[in-house]
C-alpha cells in the first residue's frame, strides 16, 4: 500500500527542493557535475562519490524512468530494474508532479542517441 503522507509531500516538492540548492556545498556539486563534458571523467567522478550499489541503484531509478515514460506497466519495470513496485510508484509521481529532472535527462540522452549514426554493416 502507498504511503499517502508521502504523496502530499509531492504537490510541494519544487518548494523544497529548491531548499537544498541554497547551500554552498549542493552548488559545488552541480558545478561540477555540469563542467564534466566526457564520459570516463563523468564514470570516475561518480565512481569516487559513490558506492557501486548507489551507481546501480540511481541507473535502475533512471531506467525505471525511461521504461515509465515508453508506457511499461510497473510488473515489466519491477522485473527488468530490480526496483519495487513502492519505488517504481514514486518514480512514477516524481515524472508526473516532481521538478522535470527525469524528463530532461532523458530528453537529453534521448536528443544525444539520435544524433549518433547507426553502425553500417559490412
Amino acid at each position: 500500500m502507498t504511503n499517502p503522507l508521502y504523496f502530499g509531500k509531492l504537490s510541494h516538492m519544487s518548494q523544497d527542493v529548491s531548499k537544498v540548492w541554497k547551500e554552498d556545498n549542493a552548488q559545488q556539486l552541480v558545478e561540477a557535475l555540469t563542467a564534466i563534458s566526457d564520459k570516463p571523467t563523468m564514470q570516475n567522478f561518480l565512481r569516487d562519490v559513490m558506492t557501486e550499489k548507489e551507481i546501480t541503484e540511481i541507473s535502475a531509478r533512471f531506467e525505471a524512468a525511461r521504461m515509465l515514460t515508453e508506457g511499461k506497466k510497473y510488473t515489466e519495470i519491477v522485473a527488468a530494474t530490480k526496483l519495487s513496485s513502492r519505488t517504481v510508484a514514486r518514480i512514477s509521481e516524481w515524472l508526473q508532479n516532481g521538478c522535470d529532472g527525469y524528463r530532461a535527462a532523458l530528453n537529453t540522452v534521448s536528443h544525444h542517441h539520435s544524433h549518433i549514426l547507426p553502425a553500417r554493416a559490412d
